[in-house]
């Protein structure tokens, strides 16, 4: 049993061998084995000839069904490994990773429940394994197949079995058809599989049932000392009684049977000699069957070491040639290690490098990721089950108590925004770990194109480790700042976008009063005229010379208005107006002259500082925008001179502004609203006409200049808001008119998230992926 102990290290060994001259690594468990067949033991046999009850010998424990009717209808492959700890009574099962002690009778009628479901029994796929631990079998594999006279037995499933250069081969020949063994099917395969007969064992089983006929002993005692037919292979044969084991399992449950096992082996060792007298005790019971599959094993392992000592080296000249090729000072000191280390990391560095810069392997999926998974699951967000009037009803009176949206709902308003924007931060995540399965992808991918890394298995798992931390610590890093980005956005909602809540109530409020006292304003206006013509009675003549005055005393038109705007007007159907306007300067509070474009088809309105520049120094989209014209506030000297000689009149404003239709927006560059004025009357009433239709066309609005004074202009909102204080509005309407403003800032958040959830990503993640990753992976190397 020692000598198979050596033996089964020994296989071991040869397999790493095998997978070293393969390019395997034989120390990752992960990477698929090469099986080693040299611990294979296949028995082959007729129905009937001992097969199972051999293996039971060899097992220690009667685990296999026999039978002369054919038990075995399937391959039954018994995986031994021998623990000398356990009891000669334990038998170990190993299912997956959980091990279970048994009986040997439960398994065996385990195993003939198994047998006999059996359908066809004719390949792989109705094999049977066992992994068993015991203290009295070898480790061996042994496969027991059925009967070769069974149809289920075909060339395929022994081959299959049986084929393997290096698997030990037993024949079983009963003793009784020892003279005609030269005819068993058996004996042929042998031939056939193993032509030299060096790993092909024949046994002679149930001779205790051939005792007393001279011809069949003689015949056994022939085969033993290898006298066999000229025609058979020269191969050793084992005699075995084939009860041995069914005798101990018996005499187990008497008191003192510990050694039961070795007692019945003995005895078995004891009786052949007995029968067969002339034979070599070295061939006789299962002891000597073990020795001579030792002795296989050994001349089999003798046969393949010399290739496999080839093989190593020239794998060993492949690698000092490939350390030659690095220079051999390099590696004969821990140094030179180190620097040949270092040059594989600077090849995985290049690999990796090339994916993430040029997109090239899993590359693209980061960028894929940003413009298409991230943007679509913002899109998806349920806004408008959050936005539903209801649900923003509910919100505002768990918010605001039992007055909600008085003036403005603000608590309400705000809780609601948190809990839309909250639902970003799931997104947000996902895309975090998007990014980081394509870096990993990324890491192995490089790890695998990298040829040195190839030749260095565990320094490049060590490497693909390195990086996957690293890569580990980058993910939480991203998710911890795209939260926080989340979280500014929640917690700092800007407070002009309330005021413009209540502005635009106030506004809204004063136009629907000044709608309703618009006719009763007319009716009075007419019905005092009436009256005044009425009380104050004139004769034709006073009437026809005030006619006359007054045509006399009407003023003339102004030059300007005379004389039509100063404007230049292109394109083919006239769509392209353009001309000097003065732009309010935001730093110095002056104004500047500026040749304005604007193109009426696209939609823009742009500026140069002069008329032969080419490119635009700022680009107005009108479509976002609304229109307003202002008073002017501070005249310039040329209309101060005017005041001082015509007196105290104020002319009309020449002054306009454009303004976002979003608060929180800018109109151009950094400006939240753009100041113009025009340079007479007749200009400011062509760029306000044609702005304004192009403004108008797109949903935007245009707001008259107030022509009233500054007190009048005052009680109004005074008086608008002490309206709408006096008059509660509709709640629902008004809430309504809220939601859907505060929906425009919410989708105006999330639009700016999608665009920097991104940014943060590349920040924490690929930025430092190329960076931090691999200094780390540097630095490891000491």
């Amino acid at each position: 049993m020692e000598a198979m102990e050596e033996l089964s290290q020994l296989s071991e060994s040869i397999r790493q061998a095998a997978s070293l001259l393969a390019d395997d690594d034989p120390s990752d468990d992960a990477a698929p084995r090469r099986p080693s067949t040299f611990l294979n033991a296949v028995v082959l046999g007729n129905v009937g000839s001992g097969k199972s009850a051999v293996l039971n010998s060899l097992i220690g424990h009667p685990v296999l069904p026999t039978g002369e009717n054919g038990a075995t209808r399937a391959p039954i492959v018994v995986d031994l490994q021998r623990e000398p700890g356990l009891s000669t009574k334990s038998i170990v099962l190993q299912i997956d990773s959980k091990s279970q002690q048994v009986s040997a009778s439960a398994l065996r009628h385990s195993l003939q429940d198994r047998l006999s479901k059996s359908v066809s029994g004719r390949g792989r796929s109705d094999e049977i394994l066992l992994k068993l631990r015991t203290s009295t079998a070898p480790p061996l594999k042994l496969i027991d197949l059925p009967g070769l006279d069974q149809r289920a037995v075909d060339d395929s499933m022994i081959n299959d079995y049986a084929g393997h250069n290096d698997a030990i081969l037993l024949v079983v020949i009963p003793a009784v058809q020892a003279a005609e063994v030269a005819s068993s099917r058996a004996i042929r395969l042998a031939k056939d599989i193993d032509p030299d007969g060096s790993r092909t064992i024949g046994i002679l089983s149930k001779i205790d049932q051939a005792d007393g006929d001279a011809k069949t002993i003689a015949c056994v005692q022939a085969l033993l000392l290898n006298k066999g037919p000229k025609n058979l292979p020269d191969i050793e044969w084992v005699a075995l009684v084939g009860q041995s084991v069914a005798i101990a399992s018996a005499q187990s449950g008497s008191v003192g049977s510990e050694n039961s096992l070795e007692t019945a082996w003995q005895a078995e060792a004891e009786t052949l000699k007995s029968i067969l007298t002339g034979a070599p005790h070295s061939k006789l019971g299962r002891v000597s069957l073990v020795s001579t599959i030792a002795k296989q094993i050994r001349k089999r392992m003798k046969v393949r070491l010399p290739n496999l000592l080839t093989g190593l080296q020239g794998k060993s000249q492949m690698v000092q040639a490939e350390l030659a090729r690095l220079g051999e000072s390099m590696v004969q000191s821990p140094e030179g290690t180190r620097a040949v280390a270092l040059e594989l990391c600077r090849e995985f560095e290049d690999k990796f490098l090339a994916h993430i810069t040029s997109g090239e392997g899993s590359g693209w999926k980061i960028v894929a990721s940003f413009e298409g998974k991230f943007p679509d699951r913002i899109k998806q967000l349920p806004l408008d089950r959050h936005f539903d009037l209801n649900n923003v009803k509910r919100i505002v009176l768990e918010a605001d108590g039992y007055q909600p949206y008085l003036i403005s709902p603000e608590k309400g308003l705000r809780s609601l925004i948190k809990i839309v924007l909250d639902m970003a931060k799931e997104p947000s995540r996902l895309c975090v770990d998007e990014v980081h399965r394509v870096l990993l992808d990324i890491v192995n991918a490089s790890a695998n194109a990298t040829p040195g890394l190839g030749r260095y298995p565990p320094f490049k798992r060590e490497v693909i480790a390195i990086a996957s931390n690293a890569l580990d610590s980058f993910k939480s890093d991203a998710k911890k700042m795209v939260v926080a980005l989340v979280d500014m956005e929640r917690a700092f909602v800007p407070a002009q976008h309330f005021i413009r809540l209540v502005q635009r109530r106030m506004e809204r409020q004063r136009r629907e009063d000044e709608m309703k006292n618009r006719p009763s304003k007319k009716g009075q206006e007419s019905e005092q005229s009436v009256t005044n013509r009425a009380s104050s009675p004139q004769t034709k003549s006073e009437q026809a010379g005030g006619s006359s005055k007054s045509t006399k005393e009407k003023p003339s038109p102004d030059k300007d208005t005379k004389e039509g705007p100063n404007l230049q007007v292109a394109g083919p159907a006239g769509e392209i107006t353009a001309g000097y306007l003065l732009k309010k300067s935001a730093k110095a509070n002056g104004w500047s002259r500026r040749w304005f474009v604007l193109n009426e088809k696209s939609g823009k309105l742009g500026y140069t500082k002069k008329q032969e520049e080419r490119h635009f120094r700022g680009v107005i989209t009108l479509e976002e925008c609304n229109l307003e014209e202002v008073d002017e506030e501070e005249p310039s000297k040329s209309l101060k001179d005017s005041k001082k000689a015509n007196g105290p009149e104020k002319g009309p404003s020449l002054v306009f502004k454009i303004t976002n239709r979003v608060a929180y927006k800018t109109v151009l560059k950094a400006h939240s609203a753009v100041v113009l004025k025009a340079e007479s009357t007749a200009d400011k009433v062509e760029w306000v006409n044609k702005i304004k239709a192009v403004i108008q066309s797109k949903g935007g609005s245009f707001k008259a200049a107030n022509t009233e004074g500054g007190p009048l202009k005052q009680s109004q909102t005074d008086s608008s808001t002490d309206a709408m204080i006096r008059r509660p509005a509709d709640p629902e309407e008004e809430l309504r008119w809220m939601s859907q403003e505060v929906r425009g800032y919410v989708e105006a958040v999330l639009n700016s998230l999608a665009a920097n959830v991104p940014k943060a990503i590349v920040l924490c993640q690929v930025e430092k992926a190329k960076e931090d990753m691999l200094n780390q992976l540097y630095s490891s190397i000491r």
